[in-house]
């Protein structure tokens, strides 16, 4: 089992890495806006998981945060035509998400960019990417090698820090081939 993970820059990806892939995981709008669009508005959320857990070390690092901290975790899926398109997990601090006063447990099924990306004040931190260990995944999409990507949402102390997981089905609805590094 993965305690951590290297997280990669833009720069940091393999010169393979086709262009189709790159402008998906290195976007910086809504990729809510870009999945409604692309499922001509049949986009869903199908929450899997939510509530207060210890966070991953990964995590903790990311929102400077002390090891096994507790948190806020939330994991859906996207769906796209009734398919799960992407495996998203977001997770806060325990401490900074009740000193902000957002309430992240009534978000029911709207996705959280939704909320990120309207919400006042908040600012989208560096994107990073990896390739997500399949043994993070649900169980019902747990291959290796998934595409993933990452970027922490700050307003002042409060950071929610969003891994988003590229799934074989979106890749072929964006008419990309998902075995193609």
């Amino acid at each position: 089992m993965h305690d951590t993970l290297d997280w990669l820059k833009a720069e940091c990806l393999p010169a393979s890495l086709g262009a189709g892939k790159r402008a998906w995981l290195f976007d910086q709008g809504s990729l809510t806006r870009r999945l409604q669009a692309l499922a001509q508005g049949q986009l869903e959320v199908r929450i899997l998981a939510e509530g207060w857990q210890h966070l991953r070390d990964d995590e903790c690092t990311a929102l400077a945060a002390a090891p096994a901290s507790m948190g806020w975790v939330r994991e859906i899926y996207l769906c796209g035509r009734s398919e799960p398109w992407i495996f998203a997990r977001s997770v806060a601090r325990r401490d900074a998400l009740q000193a902000a006063g957002l309430d992240l447990q009534n978000q029911g099924a709207r996705p959280l960019g939704e909320l990120l990306f309207s919400a006042q004040g908040f600012t989208r931190g560096e994107l990073q990417t990896c390739r997500y260990p399949a043994d993070w995944l649900p169980q019902a999409v747990r291959e290796t090698g998934h595409w993933a990507r990452r970027s922490c949402f700050t307003r002042g102390e409060l950071g929610v820090l969003v891994a988003e997981v590229f799934l074989p089905a979106f890749w072929q609805a964006a008419g990309i081939d998902p075995h193609r590094r």
